[in-house]
């Protein structure tokens, strides 16, 4: 039984996966999503553009180098705005407390859920609920903070599911890179690998 139990709900690539649902023909299929101008930036890109080294925030120029078959769409706010009001709404009609963190990102507070059924089971009926009614992928983090939580979405990336019990935290933890930690920027972790310390267990040592 967790002390806390919170939740996290992270879509995979969300902009990606709202415009694959639009137009199924760009599954399987290198797309970024971002400005097309001249100091444009990825916003968003598929698992397919990322395995050629492409992230959010990278120039796409630099992206296109690197995947220069990918597609380039601009993006529609509108249409992602509609879709996580969707979203919203299906997560406000099961969860009594939640935080909408982000478009696509949701923290619900599930403590005391153990004492009727178990929060677990329950996360993972949310997420499959979620995921029939929007058509979107989506990954989730369960723990007793909004951290770990957060890092286990992000472990159980694409399409995944992450339980961290109550007290196993420092054990998930460890051994990732510190490039998972939200709190740590690129900046940050440049500094710290030229230290040394590249993983959480050298970071708290």
């Amino acid at each position: 039984m967790f002390e806390r139990a919170i939740l996290h709900l992270d879509f995979d690539a969300f902009f990606v996966s709202v415009e694959q649902q639009r137009n199924s023909a760009l599954k399987g299929k290198p797309l970024i999503i971002g400005g097309t101008g001249a100091r444009g930036v990825v916003a968003s890109c598929s698992y397919e553009a990322r395995a050629y080294g492409v992230y959010s925030a990278m120039p796409i120029k630099v992206a296109l180098r690197l995947c220069p078959d990918a597609v380039v769409l601009r993006g529609d706010m509108e249409a992602y705005s509609r879709q996580s009001k969707i979203i919203t709404e299906i997560i406000r009609e099961e969860a009594p407390l939640f935080e909408k963190a982000s478009i696509d990102e949701f923290y619900l507070d599930l403590t005391g859920m153990d004492r009727h059924f178990g929060c677990w089971l329950w996360s993972k009926e949310l997420r499959q609920k979620i995921i029939r009614e929007s058509g979107l992928p989506l990954s989730i983090g369960l723990s007793v903070n909004k951290l770990v939580s957060k890092v286990g979405a992000g472990e159980a990336k694409p399409n995944g599911a992450q339980l961290v019990e109550a007290g196993a935290e420092k054990s998930f933890l460890a051994p990732l890179s510190i490039r998972k930690l939200p709190s740590v920027g690129q900046a940050t972790c440049k500094k710290l690998s030229f230290m040394g310390v590249r993983t959480v267990r050298a970071l708290s040592q």
